[in-house]
């Protein structure tokens, strides 16, 4: 186990997780519809609220029509 006092970062600002983490978000947003350069762009956007996007998918709103609703 790490002792936190001594390491350096603490375990949520490991890069590795955050890169790991946005390959999911790609990853989801492929299966969903998206291209495969939109999905890795939008997954930089760690602000974009991925479950809110997939409802709106859900419910038939086009994928670059979705992403432009919640990149506002």
């Amino acid at each position: 186990m790490t002792d936190l006092r001594t390491s350096r970062r603490a375990p949520w600002d490991d890069p590795s997780r955050d890169s790991a983490l946005r390959a999911w978000r790609a990853r989801v947003m492929v299966r969903a519809g998206f291209g495969v350069g939109a999905a890795i762009e939008l997954a930089e956007h760690d602000d974009l609220d991925v479950h809110a996007l997939l409802t709106l998918l859900d419910r038939g709103c086009p994928p670059e029509l979705a992403a432009r609703i919640l990149a506002r």
